[in-house]
């Protein structure tokens, strides 16, 4: 799969350290799909999409990656290779949508596509409000939107999952769909299993070919870019539940 260029059609800047790059160009993919971003002489790097069309993603600055995408202006081009990897499958008509951090960004996407669902909620969590970005795009795709930060700068006080674990006890959801750091998706794990509900976490990996190929994503004999990034979390069965 060789990268294709497409030109930059718009800068928005989302939060101190976020921006999203809208391309002059569209894929046929998946929500929670990833695509590989090729700057020559630099360096090639795995995001998650925000839409497919036109072809959407949101980047945080955390690298020279990262930093170099954020110097760049309308009209320069990326090399996109992709749509990659599998993507959320929403099942059921009340999904609990939970991003931490930069994961919210795939979120949005799945948020986008779930048009016949009737009820979604999506918890979306970050450090602090300086950090916080898509929770309009969120509601504007129908979800009712619970904003968390760590330093109860701004909605609720504490951790994304925490007020997930609340939102389970207080209603019924028919799946959990996840994306963020690691200990947040163990912890969205471990509610998934005590309320015997089923998952889809969006798990991260060092990745260099995003195919498969050259094993550097492997993790528990599985490989994230090509068996993931989103997996697929059944409920335990009650006499399972019961012997753990």
């Amino acid at each position: 799969m060789l990268p294709r260029p497409m030109r930059i059609a718009q800068i928005t800047q989302e939060a101190i350290r976020v921006k999203t790059f809208t391309l002059a160009g569209e894929l046929v993919a998946d929500p929670g799909q990833f695509v590989m971003v090729w700057l020559p002489r630099v360096d090639e790097k795995p995001f998650s999409l925000v839409s497919d069309d036109p072809l959407t993603l949101t980047v945080a600055k955390v690298g020279p990656f990262s930093a170099r995408l954020h110097e760049l202006k309308v009209g320069d081009r990326l090399w996109i290779r992709g749509p990659l990897g599998r993507g959320f499958n929403i099942a059921g008509q009340r999904p609990l949508l939970v991003g931490g951090g930069y994961g919210v960004a795939p979120l949005a996407f799945l948020a986008s596509r779930a048009t016949e669902v009737s009820h979604k909620v999506a918890v979306v969590g970050a450090a602090t409000k300086d950090d916080l970005f898509f929770e309009a795009r969120l509601a504007a795709s129908g979800c009712e939107v619970v904003v968390v930060t760590e330093d109860c700068s701004a909605g609720e006080g504490g951790l994304c999952t925490d007020v997930a674990e609340a939102l389970l006890t207080e209603q019924h959801f028919d799946g959990v769909y996840a994306c963020g750091p690691e200990a947040m998706l163990d912890k969205a794990e471990e509610l998934c299993r005590q309320h015997g509900i089923p998952g889809q976490l969006s798990k991260e990996a060092h990745m260099r070919c995003g195919m498969g190929v050259c094993g550097s994503c492997q993790r528990d004999g599985l490989l994230v870019c090509r068996d993931g990034p989103v997996f697929d979390l059944e409920p335990e069965t009650s006499q399972s539940a019961s012997q753990s």
